[in-house]
């Protein structure tokens, strides 16, 4: 079947997708909750959809928002990309995928992996290792997290604590010691190929994402277990396209957490390095064609998420700098807690390429806090040259 000439891209924040689908030569449009500059730059056209990034897309809206960018036809004309936002919800997922040919995870294979109970049963049958769970809450609370079904992006990750309760929608996991890796990697339904790993961090004082950086450090007998694990859980739950499996490692020793069954931030990372790009590589692979190889990035690459420490309104003096992905629009309001923007980084060293995303970060931090205070002196003395 001949490739379609555009593909609808729909995620939270779907300025990934779109550069990676322009990079890889291909047309696309995109749905997303902010429409940054750089992702409307990249798009042949954009809509912003109402919603939220902690509960996510308002249902009506996006379904309007699609109909309007890639209309639903039989046969399908438009292909259907998808990142985080929908993790929580095939039946949305579905709905978007009526008249349009899904390149990604189907709608049940999506249920079946964020479905906690399911998924952490499919591991013990293959024999992997995991955190405990509970949907009950637990006689002691102290290092149990709660975490919403389904979620993406950690911003849903509390501490449990006494009196707390899953009501259905939220699940009870041990916090376990080690570090927070990625597994990134293409999968054909059958098989899968490694591409990498990534390892992760938080924002500050939360549980949500806050950055990846690649390769990890892993030990030989962790970079050997994981890939016949990325083989069976392929098998079993029929993945395609890009995914990536969380986990936390401790020495040679490594426990699942979850997979997330579509791209992310790991296109920010490992994107690049192939002729076909990742994007490419994705559509290939839902049609079932997996590489031969994978050269991974020839730099360690990195990534990492700005959030509002108070709300915020972008200065329209502001000029970004070429490594800031994600880029709001002048004058666009950034409530407290929410993402600012996407700071990237490459360098010869993890080592560097951890300091330059760190300095970049501070510099970003600089530039946004310099101009604000720059418009409230010129707006205050204005309002003096008012008075007299």
């Amino acid at each position: 079947m001949a490739e379609p000439d555009i593909y609808l891209a729909v995620a939270l924040s779907a300025r990934a997708l779109a550069v990676a689908a322009r990079r890889s030569g291909r047309r696309v449009v995109v749905a997303d909750l902010f429409g940054d500059t750089d992702t409307r730059a990249s798009a042949e056209a954009s809509l912003v959809v109402d919603g939220d990034f902690d509960d996510g897309f308002d249902a009506a809206a996006l379904l309007a928002a699609a109909e309007r960018l890639a209309p639903a036809a039989s046969p399908p004309r438009c292909g259907l990309v998808y990142g985080s936002g929908l993790e929580a919800r095939p039946e949305l997922l579905a709905q978007l995928a009526v008249g349009r040919r899904l390149f990604g995870n189907a709608p049940a294979t999506v249920a079946r992996t964020k479905n906690p109970m399911a998924f952490f049963a499919l591991l013990d049958r293959l024999g992997l290792p995991y955190p405990a769970i509970s949907s009950a809450p637990p006689s002691d609370p102290a290092g149990w997290l709660l975490k919403r079904i389904g979620g993406s992006g950690g911003g849903h990750v509390e501490p449990a604590r006494e009196g707390m309760g899953a009501n259905g929608d939220r699940y009870f996991q041990r916090r376990i010691a080690g570090r927070p890796v990625g597994a990134s990697f293409l999968a054909d339904g059958r098989g899968a190929l490694l591409l990498g790993f990534s390892e992760q961090w938080s924002a500050p004082d939360s549980y949500r994402f806050g950055g990846l950086l690649q390769p990890a450090a892993i030990s030989p007998r962790t970079a050997a277990a994981i890939p016949v694990a990325l083989e069976a859980l392929t098998r079993e739950l029929g993945l395609v396209g890009l995914n990536s499996l969380d986990l936390i490692v401790d020495g040679d020793d490594f426990d699942i957490l979850e997979v997330n069954p579509r791209p992310g931030a790991n296109l920010d990372v490992f994107d690049g390095a192939d002729p076909a790009g990742l994007f490419g590589l994705h559509v290939a692979a839902c049609e079932g064609r997996l590489p031969e190889r994978w050269t991974p990035p020839s730099q360690a690459t990195a990534m990492s998420v700005l959030y509002a420490e108070r709300a915020l309104r972008v200065p329209r003096r502001l000029s970004w700098p070429a490594w800031v992905a994600d880029r709001p629009a002048p004058g666009a309001r950034i409530e407290a807690g929410a993402p600012i923007c996407t700071v990237l980084a490459a360098a010869p060293s993890r080592a560097a390429a951890r300091a330059a995303i760190a300095a970049r970060t501070a510099h970003v931090f600089s530039e946004l806090n310099d101009v604000e205070e720059s418009a409230m002196v010129a707006a205050a003395e204005e309002t003096s040259d008012h008075v007299h």
